[in-house]
């Protein structure tokens, strides 16, 4: 699920605490890092403990309306077609969902207010009126009402994003990343795999992992090295007025380029000049891809550099 461009974002916010807090140690920076990247996969499970949790306080609302002293008609015979949904009825007895809640300790107990928020929001869309009229009525009209639930008012929702930003300073540039995940996984649910629906591992595969702790490692164990190549070409530049943030990310850049080499430059130099514009100043892509270019050519001159 952790992709390589949650990792180096995850690489580049570590490499920069690392000099900010100035303790010098490695080991602790990289276990921060892993811990950081286990925080982004728990979010992962948040979403879809999420949607077995919202169910769950809907169906608690009509319990309640029904002991209600003089309950209407309408309370006592409620339309449950939301909280008899197949799809979150299958997820909530996902075997891997429920290992790793019970393992990690995730839960939304705390968290009363919030899920009536995300209930209202739900409950005042259209996709659920739409959801309550649609006569077909199957496992696929449920897992594809949740779908658009979470494509439309979920992801991107503004209240959302702002309370899980709260809820842990780890998921401040997670969201939008994970979100995308949550929603393939719904998508790829079938109600024949019953309990046992895979859902998406913390990596793809080890060299995910593998890169993640060695990208670290070469920023700062070359650190040196590579600031100094930095600094060679930023002659023209007023170094004073050069962002912090845009010598991490030049660094970060430069041990990708260098230590791994079936990964294109010009992958490399996107990811990175992309990062500058969200991470730094509005002008930082152009000054980082400039710098980069030039080290590039230095690189490859000096035949330390032998891809593309």
């Amino acid at each position: 699920m952790i992709n390589r461009i949650l990792i180096r974002i995850k690489v580049l916010q570590i490499v920069y605490s690392y000099y900010q807090n100035g303790n010098g140690d490695l080991k602790v920076a990289e276990n921060e890092l892993l811990f950081s990247l286990q925080k982004s996969y728990d979010l992962y499970y948040y979403f879809l403990l999420l949607i077995i949790d919202v169910t769950n306080q809907q169906r608690r609302i009509l319990d309640t309306r029904k002991c209600k002293y003089m309950p209407t008609d309408e309370e006592l015979n409620p339309n449950t077609r939301f909280i008899d949904n197949r799809f979150v009825a299958q997820l909530a007895e996902n075997d891997t969902l429920k290992k790793y809640i019970d393992e990690q300790g995730l839960s939304w107990s705390n968290d009363e207010e919030f899920i009536k928020n995300v209930l209202d929001t739900i409950l005042n869309s259209e996709i659920y009126a739409e959801y309550l009229k649609n006569e077909e009525d199957s496992y696929e009209t449920d897992r594809e009402f949740w779908r658009q639930i979470f494509k439309k008012v979920i992801c991107g929702n503004e209240m959302i994003e702002e309370y899980l930003e709260d809820k842990s300073i780890y998921w401040n540039d997670d969201i939008e990343i994970v979100e995308t995940f949550a929603l393939k996984t719904i998508k790829k649910f079938e109600e024949k795999k019953g309990s046992r629906q895979a859902l998406l591992p913390m990596f793809k595969d080890l060299e995910d992992k593998a890169f993640a702790i060695k990208l670290f490692r070469q920023s700062l164990l070359k650190g040196k090295e590579y600031r100094e190549r930095i600094d060679k070409h930023m002659k023209n530049w007023e170094t004073e007025r050069i962002a912090n943030m845009d010598l991490i990310i030049m660094q970060v850049a430069l041990a990708e380029i260098l230590s791994f080499p079936t990964i294109p430059i010009s992958v490399t130099l996107n990811e990175y000049i992309d990062a500058a514009k969200y991470y730094s100043t509005p002008k930082s892509g152009t000054f980082i891809n400039g710098i980069l270019d030039s080290i590039v050519n230095e690189l490859k001159k000096e035949k330390l550099l032998l891809k593309d």
